[in-house]
């Protein structure tokens, strides 16, 4: 088979490489709005979402939402919203992003806890959507079209 990079290339694939933690999650540095911050990969998040304490760091405008979020062992969490902004990963960029805002002190908590760096947020499913993403785990790459 022929090399997946070279494959990937030829469709307009972005490569963008990602490192593992010591708490096995998938670790990727991407820019919003030109500010670089550190996320999780994460493919069974349905939304891409960052901290409270990141709104000012990336100059999003955040608005309230009546949406509560859930996850990572917390639910019913209150959140807000920002859209019209820049996001990229590696190459690859996307101005139609809807992020989700909310209280991301207990998965930084947990993953201080295990001695593993603090996150500004997490990439989810929507993005990995939107980029038509193939995630090549042997090679720690994530491409996006």
């Amino acid at each position: 088979m022929k090399d997946l990079h070279e494959v990937l290339k030829k469709e307009n694939y972005k490569k963008v490489r990602f490192t593992i933690t010591k708490t096995q999650h998938l670790l990727i540095t991407a820019k919003i709005n030109g500010v670089k911050g550190k996320f999780i990969l994460d493919t069974g998040a349905s939304n891409s979402c960052i901290g409270f304490e990141s709104v000012a760091l990336f100059q999003l405008n955040a608005k309230d939402s009546k949406t509560k979020a859930s996850g990572a062992g917390a639910t019913g969490m209150t959140t807000q919203s920002a859209s019209d902004f820049i996001l990229q990963l590696g190459y690859w960029k996307n101005q139609n992003i809807e992020l989700v805002i909310f209280d991301l002190s207990h998965v930084n908590e947990a993953l201080l806890a295990h001695k593993a760096k603090a996150v500004h947020g997490i990439i989810g499913a929507d993005v990995l959507l939107k980029g038509k993403a193939i995630i090549d785990y042997c090679n720690n790459y994530l491409y996006l079209q």
